[in-house]
């Protein structure tokens, strides 16, 4: 058995950017970015290599959470286009016509879904895929147990994996997008903290709380290594609220999913997928599923 989780928010994202042509409903309304997200999930699906068994799909819906109080300018709504917009109940639909579980996420985050579910449920499968290329995921891998996968690239990371792409190993991700930030979600990290000066002090402090005050004291000398050694001075504080807002949680709400059986993939639901087929005018996708749930 494998569990894949998906980042629904950013497919359906990267969908919309996308140059496949756009698609409208019969009744007008936009719904490139849906039929995109179905498209790639049934690729997925049907992917002999990834040997889907268990699956569920996160979505940020709204783009708010509980770090919104935190931080005023962490990630938000504000900024997201409103035919995207308009789609975001729609695509989580459109994934359960798809028999898969999709979890609606409001205090929390979709990759705080995944989290969750990636530490709940490692130890009942051979292997849980998290597919997504953000960085901050990178912090839920785990050996080769829990590996991260951007299929876009067809690149899959263990944890040797993320600690070359990163510089740092998991338990360090949090610390390094708190001091280079993290523009995707809104944390502006320090001034002067490139990825590579600041993935040179983790790898060798692991968190922020070991890095010495004094950089005469520091074992790696990365450029300007005085002048961030007083920038992490005076913003101590800054910086470690901008690593609590990287830190994915590991026990948020999984809605409808009380244990791995309720994320088993069964195939397609013929009836309610044509119907969503019919209602969004999609005559090709109808006639894509491989699979339907008996």
């Amino acid at each position: 058995m494998r569990l894949h989780l998906v980042d629904g928010t950013y497919e359906l994202y990267r969908a919309h950017f996308s140059p496949r042509p756009g698609h409208e409903a019969p009744g007008g309304q936009d719904v490139k970015a849906t039929v995109g997200l179905m498209s790639s999930l049934l690729m997925l699906l049907h992917d002999a290599t990834e040997a889907v068994t268990h699956v569920a799909v996160a979505f940020d819906n709204p783009i708010r959470s509980f770090r919104n109080a935190l931080f005023a300018g962490y990630k938000s709504d504000e900024g997201v286009p409103p035919e995207l917009h308009a789609q975001f109940d729609l695509a989580e639909e459109a994934v359960r016509a798809l028999g898969v579980t999709a979890w609606s996420m409001k205090e929390y985050e979709a990759d705080d879904a995944l989290s969750t579910a990636a530490a709940r449920f490692a130890g009942q499968v051979e292997q849980v895929r998290l597919m997504t290329p953000d960085k901050d995921l990178g912090q839920c891998v785990r050996g080769k147990k829990v590996v991260q996968v951007d299929r876009r690239q067809e690149k899959e990371f263990d944890e040797e994996g993320v600690r070359a792409k990163l510089g740092v190993p998991p338990a360090s991700v949090p610390d390094l997008l708190g001091l280079m930030g993290d523009d995707a979600d809104g944390i502006p990290g320090l001034t002067g903290f490139g990825e590579k000066g600041a993935s040179a002090l983790l790898s060798a402090y692991g968190h922020l709380e070991a890095i010495p005050a004094e950089a005469s004291a520091w074992t790696v000398r990365p450029r300007g290594a005085e002048k961030l050694a007083a920038t992490l001075r005076e913003h101590r504080e800054d910086v470690l609220l901008y690593r609590k807002l990287a830190t994915l949680v590991t026990d948020a709400p999984l809605p409808g999913t009380a244990s791995l059986a309720d994320l088993e993939w069964k195939g397609v639901p013929r009836e309610r997928f044509e119907a969503l087929c019919d209602r969004l005018g999609l005559n090709t996708l109808k006639r894509r599923p491989k699979r339907w749930t008996a």
